[in-house]
């Protein structure tokens, strides 16, 4: 276990925002960047990743967009592509899905 960088894990000002009221408990990420019991602080409230998970961009649900802060799996993708240059969801393309709570 260790302490990691929140924006290692969360890195955009609004998801770490987010994550503070409760909005965000989980993020997919191209690579692992964190394992389970490894903890990060933001203004002073400390998360622990719960589950770390491999899965495909084609498993992700609507449910899984609302743990990220968005509306719906349409638009989680749109978020995706506006943010990412050269991105192109692929239902095969290999995620890693990091869940977290407040401790």
């Amino acid at each position: 276990m260790s302490e990691l960088e929140p924006d290692d894990l969360l890195p955009s000002e609004r998801m770490r925002n987010q994550a503070l009221e409760g909005d965000v408990t989980q993020i997919h990420r191209g690579h692992q960047y964190a394992d389970e019991g490894d903890t990060f602080t933001i203004d002073g409230t400390t998360f622990e990743v719960t589950d770390v998970t491999e899965r495909r961009l084609g498993e992700l649900t609507d449910e899984d967009a609302r743990a990220e802060g968005m509306d719906d799996l349409e638009g989680y993708r749109r978020m995706l592509e506006h943010t990412h240059e050269n991105f192109e969801w692929d239902d095969d393309s290999e995620v890693v899905r990091h869940r977290f709570e407040r401790r």
